[in-house]
């Protein structure tokens, strides 16, 4: 019966967003803090529900991962989330002005269409820019401090490097005239998904839902410590994408990771996609140095033998 429960939450967490999106009051909805304390609050429900009924016991929280994921949750809620709305969102919307791109007509689709759209517009360019990161040798320096992650929660989904957590965070959103509510609850629905789709939570929801949306256990693939296995499941929370062009594979994974499992600190995961530069810059120093004193090496040998004597000298050979 328990495990009956849990697989329903994901799908009755997404209805309940909906409602409240829907048919909250407007003093509710229309107040700048909702979105901001919404979001994070489902990621506490999750890992809270991770006490309850966990999956697997390595995934088990500790004092150094919250501590982890409370840095990178923050920094995706402010660093990120400013640089997206000021270097992305600002310049798209006044491109759209500029050009005098009219979407009006998104606007008078039912509410739900609207969501519908949202999600699919959304997690379309997260799909090709996931996949992208894992056939670019580039972009997957960026992307790789996520697949050094050992173990999966709630919370995991926030966690990588600034440069990947602004690149996916990109989307054309800002080009449909969509009312705001509609927006806010696809983006509170995606966060459902893709929390659930990283939670250490013994929650496998219905067939039809796992034919739609990400799961823990098409995500948890994703993650294998084999870097071939993780080049499928890229549906960060449309696992429908994966099924449409290919890249779908069905399976799960206990053990995650990458590299022997080597866990990045922070500031590793922030320098990761830097680390080649920084080791060609070493060995080039070495090397140099190598040379110098090589060099000097040589010239110490070479001021060390002992010149030879002077013909007719004392320890020449005398000549006719």
């Amino acid at each position: 019966m328990k495990n009956r429960v849990f697989n329903l939450i994901p799908p009755a967490m997404i209805v309940l967003v909906l409602i409240f999106w829907s048919f909250g009051p407007a003093a509710l909805l229309d107040n700048p803090w909702t979105l901001p304390v919404v979001s994070p609050l489902i990621t506490l429900v999750v890992l809270l529900l991770e006490q309850v009924h966990e999956r697997h016991p390595g995934w088990r929280m500790n004092r150094r991962e919250f501590f982890t994921d409370l840095f990178y949750v923050v920094l995706s809620a402010t660093v990120i989330s400013w640089l997206t709305q000021h270097l992305a969102e600002d310049p798209l919307t006044a491109a759209k002005a500029w050009l005098g791109i009219n979407t009006e007509w998104a606007m008078h689709l039912p509410w739900l269409v609207q969501v519908a759209l949202v999600i699919f517009v959304f997690e379309f360019g997260q799909y090709w820019m996931h996949r992208l990161m894992h056939n670019s040798y580039p972009l997957w320096l960026t992307h790789a401090p996520h697949h050094h992650i050992t173990q999966l929660n709630a919370a995991k989904g926030a966690v990588g490097n600034p440069i990947e957590l602004f690149l996916i965070s990109l989307s054309v959103i800002a080009l449909f005239d969509l009312e705001k509510t509609a927006i806010f609850a696809a983006f509170n629905t995606l966060g459902v998904i893709a929390t659930f789709a990283h939670a250490n939570v013994r929650s496998d929801p219905p067939r039809w839902y796992s034919f739609f949306f990400t799961t823990i256990r098409h995500h948890s693939l994703h993650h294998s410590t084999d870097y071939e296995s993780t080049r499928c499941n890229y549906g960060n929370s449309l696992i429908l994408l994966d099924r449409i062009f290919g890249t779908y594979r069905d399976g799960e994974a206990s053990v995650v990771g990458q590299d022997d499992r080597r866990r990045l600190s922070i500031w590793e995961q922030t320098m990761f996609p830097f680390q080649p530069i920084v080791d060609a810059m070493k060995a080039r120093r070495a090397k140099a140095g190598y040379s110098a004193e090589t060099h000097v090496s040589s010239r110490s040998e070479h001021d060390n033998v002992p010149a030879d004597p002077a013909p007719g000298s004392a320890g020449g050979t005398a000549t006719a």
